[in-house]
């Protein structure tokens, strides 16, 4: 039986009103904030190291050594992704706990305590509390990239769940950008400006407080998870109205019925399930690869390219917002066109140009000097290479996910992801400058291997999953080409109703 035929519901023009609002009030709070903090803390770079060598010369008369500026700063910056490794291991347990929206909420309590801890910072004269607070965006990062991809997953209709998980990457380039835009100098980015400037992340955290409670929890986990019939009834017709609350109550239905023997797993149980190998595979593959395959490199060239194209040191910061705008056009582009052309084709797409953009992009360095014109090729490359990342990889990563694997087992996928992407972070920003240094431009090829991989895995082992249920993804993948490997596991049938 052609059950994909069956199952799949016919797509609606246009998303219900609620429902558009609802995930911008989870996003505000969620992925824009990881976005904004991580490009505010650029802009007063030099203004918070003058703030610890003078801190530090008060308490010990004398001034601080470089070595010692370095390692406090670097602890300034890295401790972000220690907070957020913390808090995606944190926010699949708090989203079952305490519900999606639930989750989101009491998230904000740590965006609030890191913007009152680095705004008493300098009138304190503690440049610790900088630091903790820190710690706290990363942990409110952690925990709202978990928590706002399963809510925006579990909300969306089948037909549109491409566009509203892409919801994820373009409110992390709104953040990006937003950030960029704070730290001019018109704004807040004056020295005297510095710790007000990075005490704005409290902004987004009151408007999600404001707004996020006059939108339901999501329908599949009141229904699924909390066996709420009357709470999952109202959300949905609150979301998606009357017109669509029909087929979306007879998939969450169907799905209830397929779990009604399975328990919600820890991420330990996950990895001991032979029924969901390949999925969990591909998540920490795609998390992996969306960290190390040089997007990073490529922010890190972005400086030294405008500098070696002519572009007065002053006008830098104004250059830069064009890559964080570039980055928010390729999100909202890949949004229009990932229900369309499927999320296969994108991601494959994207790794394969970022796979020739990193072979042109090496050539381009290594011949730097070798006329006025090839700095601004290595420019146009590098403007390439983010558009590629935004089509494919930038924002389909989460949307797979979220559409690999069903309501038992998301939180704790999400878990593990997670923390593949927040450990790669780190990494990434250990080790690159060190691979740089030896390396040089040739650490393209690195990243030339790491993107050609993944474009030939998913090609041959990620199914298309656009327009199928979570429950036809599930089986899909047990039928294609890992049927015989994953025989162990049992079989999810659809039920008919």
């Amino acid at each position: 039986m052609n059950f994909i035929e069956e199952s799949t519901q016919p797509k609606r023009q246009f998303l219900n009103r609620s429902l558009l609002l609802a995930a911008c009030a989870a996003c505000i709070g969620g992925t824009f904030q990881y976005g904004y903090n991580i490009s505010v803390i650029n802009a007063p770079t030099t203004y918070v190291q003058n703030f610890i060598n003078q801190t530090w010369r008060e308490r010990y008369q004398t001034n601080i050594s470089a070595d010692a500026l370095t390692l406090l700063w670097s602890t300034a910056v890295s401790i972000f992704t220690v907070g957020g490794l913390v808090g995606v291991t944190v926010g699949g347990t708090l989203s079952m706990k305490l519900g999606r929206k639930g989750a989101l909420m009491a998230n904000n309590i740590c965006a609030l305590m890191a913007a009152l801890l680095m705004g008493l910072s300098y009138p304190t004269a503690l440049f610790e509390l900088l630091i903790i607070g820190r710690f706290f965006t990363g942990l409110n990062a952690g925990i709202g990239l978990c928590a706002q991809t399963l809510y925006l997953g579990e909300i969306a209709p089948t037909a549109h769940r491409g566009a509203m998980g892409v919801g994820t990457s373009i409110f992390i380039t709104v953040g990006i950008l937003a950030g960029q835009v704070m730290g001019l100098k018109e704004l807040l980015g004056e020295e005297e400006y510095w710790p007000l400037l990075l005490s704005t992340t409290c902004v987004p955290a009151f408007l999600q407080l404001l707004i996020l409670p006059w939108f339901p929890e999501s329908p599949r986990y009141l229904l699924i998870d909390r066996g709420d019939e009357q709470g999952c009834e109202k959300a949905l017709k609150q979301l998606h109205g009357r017109a669509g609350y029909d087929a979306e109550r007879e998939d969450i239905e169907k799905e209830r019925n397929n779990l009604v023997d399975f328990q919600t797993k820890t991420p330990w149980q996950l990895f001991t399930d032979r029924s969901v190998r390949w999925q969990l595979v591909t998540i920490v593959l795609l998390n992996a690869a969306q960290q190390l395959n040089g997007i990073n490199a490529i922010y890190f060239y972005a400086d030294y390219l405008f500098r070696q194209s002519g572009i007065p040191v002053d006008k830098i910061p104004y250059v830069t917002l064009g890559t964080g705008a570039c980055e928010c056009v390729t999100a909202l582009t890949c949004g229009l066109f990932v229900d369309r052309l499927g999320r296969k084709a994108l991601i494959t797409g994207g790794y394969a140009l970022m796979s020739i953009c990193c072979i042109l992009f090496t050539l381009t360095l290594s011949f730097q000097d070798a006329s006025p014109v090839v700095p601004y090729l290595s420019m146009g490359c590098l403007f390439a290479f983010i558009l590629s990342f935004g089509l494919g990889p930038g924002g389909v990563t989460n949307i797979l996910t979220t559409e690999l694997f069903t309501q038992t087992t998301r939180p704790a996928a999400y878990m593990i992801a997670g923390s593949v992407n927040w450990l790669c972070f780190f990494f990434i920003g250990l080790v690159f400058p060190f691979v740089v240094l030896g390396l040089q431009q040739y650490c393209f090829l690195v990243f030339l291997a790491v993107c050609s991989f993944m474009a030939m895995y998913i090609f041959f082992v990620i199914p298309e999953t656009k327009n199928k249920t979570f429950i036809e993804i599930q089986n899909e993948f047990k039928s294609s080409s890992h049927k015989k490997a994953d025989r162990a596991g049992p079989m999810l049938l659809i039920t008919s109703t």
